[in-house]
């Protein structure tokens, strides 16, 4: 453990030391899932802000259920992620850079500054997109051309379909695979919300090298970040505040839309980590839900009217029923209709149809 300075941009947020003491420069632009107590002579907060400075290195490097995760790290010529101590050690050998926001660390004494190694300004190399979303091992040569920054923005991305980021003409791009099955599924997800007034990730169809994949443009940037809501309520615990109070203050509308959308679907996959909030990073302040994202496991549970738990709700609900409560508070807000050409199956085109005519006759 050394002493490490947490940065937003070219702002010193705050300082840890090796025996866990701290300064806090600018409490307003802490990250919202670390939390650090200033320097005292108990040696619990200094363990803890120890503990707290870790995980929260760690939570910016991808974990080893992300396919080809060993692969990614071999690549690197790093041992495998097992521990927070683990992939915090290689987060901060990267300066704990993410495509998410404009937080990273730099040693203290070291001069080096954010325009200097932003991910967002500088090229990623094409040469790593191989090995993070199809799990190919680097060539020795290809492996002497990668640098920290060509990598750094695929290790720190989570999820656990394989991923990778390319650059093109000045944007960056997500491709994603995984399966047929996972694909298809995201670009229908896609191609549905286009029909509701909601602000979502828009899939379009790409190959890879003759593989189908899923491509995003990316919807973060050095003026706006994205924060999982699992954060969000680390902070909010953190503050006294009631993070379900702070969504539908800030955002109702899109909360309300996500379990439309999750519900006429059938995505199961709506954990903490896949709906968040937007950002600014002027102010560091909360401006609402981000776009809704990630529907490779839409369609999953799709056999049954009432779909599986809802699990953005404070209380037990089906998805079914957490839509009929969303319908009655914001309206179904279809702008298109949606075209039976678009499933690949009739069971699913029926079982769509059958869920959007229930929130239908909810709005009566």
């Amino acid at each position: 453990m050394q002493n490490y300075i947490v940065m937003h941009m070219d702002r010193r947020v705050a300082s840890i030391r090796s025996d866990g003491s701290c300064t806090i420069y600018n409490a307003s632009f802490m990250p919202y899932n670390l939390y650090l107590e200033k320097t005292v002579d108990d040696i619990e907060i200094r363990l803890n802000n120890l503990s707290n400075f870790t995980y929260w290195c760690a939570s910016r490097i991808l974990t080893m259920d992300r396919k080809y995760a060993k692969e990614i790290l071999n690549s690197l010529g790093k041992k495998q992620a097992v521990t927070d101590r683990d992939r915090a050690e290689i987060a901060v050998s990267y300066h704990a850079l993410s495509l998410t926001d404009v937080y990273w660390v730099k040693k203290q004494y070291e001069r080096v500054a954010y325009e200097d190694i932003n991910l967002y300004d500088h090229s990623l190399s094409d040469s790593f997109v191989d090995v993070s979303l199809r799990g190919k091992s680097l060539t020795a040569q290809n492996a002497e051309l990668v640098e920290p920054r060509d990598a750094a923005g695929d290790v720190a991305t989570q999820g656990v379909a394989p991923k990778a980021w390319v650059r093109r003409n000045g944007k960056f791009y997500l491709l994603k695979d995984g399966d047929k099955r996972d694909v298809e599924a995201e670009l229908l997800a896609s191609r549905i919300m286009d029909c509701f007034r909601i602000e979502h990730v828009h899939y379009v169809p790409e190959k890879y090298k003759g593989i189908d994949v899923s491509s995003s443009e990316i919807i973060t940037s050095k003026e706006r970040s994205i924060v999982a809501m699992e954060y969000v309520e680390i902070y909010a615990h953190n503050h006294d505040q009631d993070w379900f109070r702070m969504i539908l203050d800030k955002d109702a509308y899109a909360y309300y839309s996500m379990n439309i959308i999750d519900y006429l679907i059938g995505n199961t996959d709506r954990h903490w980590g896949n709906w968040g909030v937007w950002v600014d990073n002027r102010t560091n302040k909360i401006l609402g839900l981000h776009p809704l994202m990630d529907f490779n496991k839409a369609f999953t549970s799709y056999d049954t009217l009432d779909g599986a738990i809802c699990q953005t709700s404070q209380t037990r609900l089906s998805q079914k029923d957490a839509a009929i409560e969303a319908v009655r508070n914001i309206g179904l807000n279809q702008t298109a209709d949606v075209q039976r050409e678009w499933f690949t199956s009739e069971d699913q085109w029926a079982m769509f149809s059958s869920r959007l005519e229930i929130l239908r006759k909810s709005l009566v």
